[in-house]
């Protein structure tokens, strides 16, 4: 099956956000197991092939995939001035037609967390996601425990907009949720009635 590709390069003050590809293996597979203990807590379970090569080309190849269709802009978070791998971020589900959003996920090594560079990857992928994809509202979810998270999101203009009850298996059990928005054009609390 052919499919064409399209490249997604996001250039900030400190990063360059651009889908992975097979050479970044790696990096990431290296930055994942020295974070394990750091963000195993907070996503789904990792498979037995998480960190092999075979299971990052699966993770290569829908990442191509998915961006030519349109339904996911995944994105590796690299530091632009030694081209070190910090993250990923990804702007998932991407639903057309009368909703117009996307959800995001996200997460960032251990030894690279709390430096701001999470903070500026999303705000960039925000700013793609409205202005280049015309998306009019993007989701995310974490767990309520995850201040860090919760802040990040509130600090990008994300609002808090309620609990989803056993949302995701994280770390393999059913967990609760709390839910953030933002709006293109931020409507909330506002009606057109004079």
């Amino acid at each position: 099956m052919f499919l064409p590709r399209r490249k997604i390069r996001i250039e900030t003050e400190r990063l360059t956000l651009r889908q992975p590809v097979l050479t970044d293996f790696r990096a990431w597979s290296s930055l994942r197991a020295e974070s394990a203990g750091f963000l195993t807590p907070w996503e789904p379970q990792w498979a037995d092939d998480h960190l092999s090569r075979k299971g990052f080309t699966n993770r290569v190849t829908w990442a191509q995939r998915s961006i030519s269709a349109g339904s996911a802009v995944p994105l590796f978070l690299f530091r632009r001035d030694d081209d070190r791998l910090l993250g990923a971020i990804t702007l998932d589900n991407i639903r057309r037609g009368p909703a117009q959003a996307g959800t995001l996920g996200y997460w960032t090594g251990e030894a690279h967390a709390r430096q701001g560079y999470m903070r500026e990857a999303l705000q960039a992928v925000v700013h793609y996601a409205f202005g280049r994809l015309d998306l009019s509202r993007l989701e995310a979810a974490c767990l309520p425990e995850n201040a860090p998270s919760r802040r990040l999101l509130e600090s990008c203009g994300f609002k808090y907009e309620g609990v989803a009850q056993s949302y995701l298996q994280i770390n393999g059990r059913w967990r609760t949720h709390v839910l953030y928005a933002a709006l293109r054009a931020d409507r909330r609390g506002r009606t057109d009635a004079g």
